[in-house]
């Protein structure tokens, strides 16, 4: 049976500019790298970079939830580095005393991901 992820593929077009993207603007922890892959570490998830091995990989990701404590503070520090958000930190859902709230940006390869907070409220 499935046990955890234990790795998440992203496709890139340009390993250099998407290396720099997820280690200077999300300040991922860049485990190791190849002539065409890229491993960081996520707080124990891997994530890999890779240049798609054929045609029928060369596709965008799935969406990614970084989750976050501050979303506001996480959402302008990004934005401050550059990071294209496609609109502003907002409530996507409330369940009794918790708010969800979520902001979408593009990374350097235009794979679409997401900042996102679970905010315990009165």
């Amino acid at each position: 049976m499935i046990e955890k992820i234990g790795q998440i593929g992203i496709p890139v077009s340009d390993l250099d500019r998407a290396v720099q993207f997820y280690q200077n603007h999300l300040e991922l922890e860049l485990l190791f790298r190849t002539d065409n892959m890229a491993f960081f570490n996520c707080r124990g998830v891997r994530l890999l970079l890779t240049l798609p091995e054929r045609e029928m990989f060369n596709h965008a990701s799935s969406v990614i939830y970084f989750q976050v404590d501050h979303i506001q503070q996480a959402y302008e520090d990004l934005k401050a580095k550059g990071v294209f958000f496609t609109g502003e930190p907002h409530r996507i859902a409330k369940m009794e005393q918790t708010e969800t709230w979520m902001a979408f940006f593009y990374d350097s390869e235009d794979n679409t991901h997401a900042l996102m907070s679970e905010v315990n409220v009165p």
